[in-house]
């Protein structure tokens, strides 16, 4: 797709339906001098540079990637509009997309009967499935993974429920064992599943908890903010299994009672567009109100009276709507992406287990891959940290052959249960962590590893007293590199490593 093509055209596609109501001139209080706005778009231009390069295999670090081509012109046009998706009078034709869009992910969870809407991130589309868990459970509380996104304990807090952190397995997903010792309390009527945790990919046992939070009689929510759209490679046994990925968690979700994910993740949608389904339509109980100076259509159920936003936009689901339209919920549709993604994850691992250089963390489940800096001798959290830091920060600083990477921060505990051999000096340590989301990334993986893997040769040779930088980094929290983007954040070391584009070629 050519923007410079399809932009205009979307431009023509309002003026063209405004002309039937006739001419308009504008008011004169928002006319701007050509020169003056040339001025100023220069200065906005020279403002974005301020960046990360998002769409490039050598930004290799969090959950990031530019919208499709589609979700693009799709969203600029609707957005000559302006409909707010709030009720049906505030854009029909985008209430008709949303309702379209929302099927069809309700289809790819395979759930039996749904009601939902898009949001404006999934913080909010997991906020709506808790305040329903609330409502459904009065007085009981909510069990997420230790490994959860940290906005279900803050949601709990925002919602007056209790939140009960459960711990995690070797692999970094929720431990059925410990949540049924929770369960067993009676404390709980909600249990969180998340499939994809953000600082690991891990992907919880559903098949395993479903079972046992109805036993125990709690409703069980899933959060697929981020792994959601694999459900799509889950769909397809052979190609599944030619991935690695286990169909069994995805395909317990059509038994679940919510589910959450994020298009302007895998979806190729610019933000913010994330989604809630219920199975149960009747929830809508719980969003019951009032509005006098809305809802005058004869809409069935306005997307408004199932939702706790207002306004929300309208361009989202027009973006959303064009894009599947090109890249179905199939395997091969939208699913192709994730495959390539999931291929890169598998390539970059299985290369960080032969090399000697590096150490993969624990195996990926998804396209998230942890790993960090072969320290010689006895290793020691410390040193690994001190050596992931160096990484970071050199790769990002390379004005010739940038790499950018993010950190997970791991206690000690689940350090060295994945890694025996690391003697615990410290509380923790940052690994190194690279969401491969792009599709691209799977032709950069050889490039990618050679980089990084030359950049911890020259941390791990430095002196033992070279500054690391600062050490207190929120556990379980990925973070985004510090300092300004395409400015040194720090010394850097030259590679005798082939860049980029060499080992590309």
């Amino acid at each position: 797709m050519d923007l410079r093509y399809w932009l205009p055209r979307a431009a023509e596609v309002a003026e063209r339906w405004g002309e039937r109501f006739g001419p308009l001139e504008p008011h004169p209080s928002h006319l701007v001098d050509d020169a003056d706005f040339a001025a100023a778009f220069e200065r906005f231009a020279e403002r974005l540079e301020h960046n990360y390069p998002f769409f490039h295999p050598r930004y290799a670090g969090q959950m990031v990637k530019p919208p499709h081509p589609a979700a693009l012109v799709g969203y600029l046009t609707a957005m000559r509009f302006n409909p707010n998706n709030h009720a049906y009078e505030g854009g029909p034709a985008t209430n008709d997309m949303e309702r379209e869009c929302v099927a069809q992910l309700a289809a790819m969870f395979r759930l039996p009967a749904h009601v939902g809407h898009l949001t404006s991130s999934g913080t909010i589309a997991n906020l709506e499935a808790l305040y329903v868990a609330r409502q459904s459970h009065p007085g009981l509380g909510v069990a997420y993974s230790s490994q959860a996104h940290y906005t279900h304990s803050r949601m709990c807090h925002v919602l007056g429920v209790s939140g009960h952190a459960v711990a995690a397995d070797a692999e970094g997903r929720m431990d059925a064992g410990a949540l049924e010792e929770l369960l067993r309390t009676g404390r709980v009527g909600t249990v969180v599943v998340t499939c994809g945790t953000t600082g690991l990919g891990a992907v919880d046992p559903v098949h395993e908890i479903l079972p046992l939070a109805r036993r125990y009689g709690a409703r069980v929510h899933v959060d697929a903010a981020y792994g959601g759209f694999f459900a799509l490679l889950a769909a397809d046994d052979a190609l599944a299994a030619s991935l690695g990925v286990d169909t069994a968690p995805w395909r317990a979700i059509a038994g679940c009672d919510s589910v959450t994910v994020d298009p302007h993740k895998h979806g190729l949608q610019p933000y913010g567009c994330g989604a809630v389904l219920f199975a149960d339509p009747g929830i809508g109980r719980h969003f019951a109100h009032d509005s006098p100076y809305t809802y005058f259509t004869d809409a069935e159920l306005h997307l408004g009276e199932i939702s706790l936003e207002c306004s929300r936009a309208g361009a989202s689901a027009a973006a959303l709507w064009l894009t599947l339209q090109l890249l179905p919920l199939t395997a091969q549709g939208l699913g192709a992406g994730l495959a390539a993604s999931r291929r890169a994850a598998l390539a970059w691992a299985a290369l960080i287990e032969d090399s000697a250089e590096l150490t993969l963390y624990q195996e990926p489940q998804l396209d998230i891959v942890t790993y960090f800096p072969t320290v010689a001798g006895v290793p020691a959290l410390s040193a690994v940290d001190a050596a992931g830091e160096r990484v970071l920060r050199r790769g990002m600083a390379d004005e010739h052959d940038p790499v950018y990477l993010s950190v997970l921060r791991v206690d000690a505990a689940d350090f060295t249960r994945r890694h025996p051999g690391v003697r615990a000096d410290a509380g923790g340590a940052r690994v190194l962590r690279s969401v491969l989301i792009k599709p691209e990334a799977q032709g950069w993986v050889a490039p990618l590893h050679a980089r990084v893997a030359a950049l911890a040769a020259s941390a791990t040779r430095l002196p033992a007293d070279v500054p690391a930088g600062p050490p207190d980094v929120p556990a379980g929290r990925p973070d985004v590199p510090v300092g300004r983007p395409g400015v040194p954040a720090g010394p850097s070391s030259p590679s005798s490593a082939p860049s980029f584009e060499e080992s590309a070629r």
